[in-house]
């Protein structure tokens, strides 16, 4: 593909940038696009689309998970499905788990919105960013309040999902480039956290479970495609992938009945059968899974990577007393307005990750100092070292990230043909794990073992168990009456006679 100068597309782009504000109904009479907004995408960057087989123009979509704290960017590949490009740690999200309601009450949304290059902010007061466009027609539907709610920089949130100033100037140049590509808007879709059959059994008892099965529904519309799923709202409820069974335009109303609609048969199929997968491994890991701790009085949250740089300290006074001081200063990536998620108490809340059986992590909140304490460190050697996490688990936005991620990258297979490009049809190949969290299957899993039965190791094989037992000293194998052969430098040896 030949590409055009960079001056030529710096015009272009800002072309686009102002007559989006002018289909926006602002006000475009003087407006100047800064610099920030313009900038290209990093060689890096670059380099790994590339690697990915990911046209820089092509479309773009993003899922955020609030408990996780992560934000990922999605693009489509050479075979027109979207492919998982890079997760951005969240420096900061406020509120809790569950829908924003209301004006004031400090939630960050979650469901399905569409931005249009209209809600695109390059004059933000948060270095950039993108309106979510809260509320949309299911929010509005159940009478809910609340407007101006972003993703933009800054790190710091009050209803927003707030990323360092370089993440937000990444994703809002990833986002440009598929606008001049044309497409109309992406997609955002915000959920509570990754859609697991852990995560749910683990939030079984939250009041929110009706509203968030419904989210699931259109995660799992997309985990099945890696497809972007159509979303229509009607009987104050989204419903994914609509189509006319007549091929007659179809009217919803976010209030009224729906209409008469199907779901593509390989669609409908496929999404059935993860969700009874997914239910049945619920009610299998719901007796044996704690739900999910309280988070009362903590108000959001921050990916633990940028907790650690805010580090709490112990120091000893000249009485020998251990006093804490939780750090407050911020490196200069996170902005000057970092607001880290606290407890009641005033500590630092901080995300532990719980694993699932298959790779993906939940975190719940509690509380931890970022490095270890004075008191570990006096006592330390009375405890265990932490197993240390792999290197290919580095986040985008994290120290070393880049260079980590594009080298734990797979090689993509083929892709695979389908038969009627113009209709969604189910993906038959798994989709290659490209960072963390990894990649769900691309298909229905028909007969396949539960995840829990992966988690049991296998039977020692006899020989082992045989060659364990040869190295003890058995009652069977010693001549009676004999004494135990006992190294000369032993206990026993030494002091034996005294007991």
């Amino acid at each position: 593909m030949r590409r055009r100068p960079y001056w030529v597309r710096t015009l272009l782009a800002s072309a686009a940038l102002v007559g989006a504000f002018a289909l926006a109904g602002c006000e475009t009479d003087g407006v100047s696009i800064p610099s920030k907004a313009l900038k290209e995408l990093s060689p890096e960057t670059v380099a790994l689309l590339e690697q990915k087989r990911m046209p820089k123009e092509s479309q773009m979509l993003a899922r955020i998970f609030k408990e996780e704290a992560e934000l990922e960017i999605w693009k489509q590949d050479d075979t027109g499905r979207f492919a998982l490009l890079k997760t951005y740690p969240i420096c900061r999200w406020s509120g809790d788990l569950g829908p924003k309601v209301k004006e004031g009450d400090r939630q960050a949304p979650e469901g399905f919105y569409n931005i249009t290059p209209g809600l695109m902010n390059p004059n933000s007061a948060y270095y950039l960013s993108f309106n979510l466009g809260y509320p949309n027609a299911y929010d509005k539907a159940h009478d809910r309040t609340g407007a101006q709610l972003m993703v933009h920089g800054d790190c710091s949130s009050r209803g927003c999902y707030a990323m360092t100033d370089d993440q937000i100037a990444e994703i809002y140049a990833l986002a440009r480039e598929s606008f001049f590509g044309g497409q109309k808007s992406f997609q955002v879709q915000a959920y509570p956290f990754r859609m697991n059959a852990l995560n749910m059994a683990r939030h079984r008892n939250s009041p929110h479970t009706a509203f968030w099965k419904m989210l699931k529904q259109g995660y799992d519309h997309f985990e099945v495609t890696r497809l972007e799923p159509k979303v229509d709202v009607c009987e104050k409820r989204y419903v994914f992938d609509a189509a006319s069974p007549d091929g007659k335009p179809l009217r919803f109303d976010p209030r009224g009945r729906c209409p008469a609609y199907e779901v593509p048969k390989d669609i409908a199929a496929a999404v059935a059968e993860k969700t009874q997968r997914d239910e049945q491994d619920t009610q299998s890991l719901a007796w044996r899974t704690p739900t999910a701790p309280s988070r009362a009085g903590i108000d959001g949250g921050m990916h633990p990577s940028f907790l650690a740089k805010l580090k709490t300290r112990e120091q000893m006074d000249s009485d020998g007393r251990v006093r804490v001081t939780s750090g407050t200063a911020s490196p200069a990536s996170m902005g000057n307005n970092v607001n880290p998620p606290r407890t009641a108490d005033g500590s630092l809340a901080v995300a532990e990750t719980t694993s699932d059986t298959t790779g993906s992590a939940s975190r719940r909140a509690t509380v931890a100092s970022a490095e270890p304490s004075l008191t570990d460190r006096l006592f330390g050697m009375f405890k265990s070292s932490p197993t240390p996490q792999p290197a290919d688990t580095q986040l985008a936005g994290t120290p070393g990230a880049k260079s980590k991620q594009q080298a734990a990258a797979p090689a993509r297979p083929a892709p695979t043909q389908t038969s009627a490009p113009a209709s969604r049809q189910q993906q038959p190949k798994a989709e290659p794990a490209v960072a963390s969290p990894p990649e769900p299957q691309l298909r229905a899993w028909p007969g396949a073992q539960p995840p829990a039965a992966a988690a049991n190791p296998p039977a020692a094989p006899a020989e082992a168990q045989a060659a364990s037992r040869s190295t003890g000293n058995s009652g069977g194998a010693m001549m009676s009456g004999a004494q135990p052969a006992l190294s000369s430098s032993s206990f026993d040896s030494r002091f034996g006679s005294m007991r």
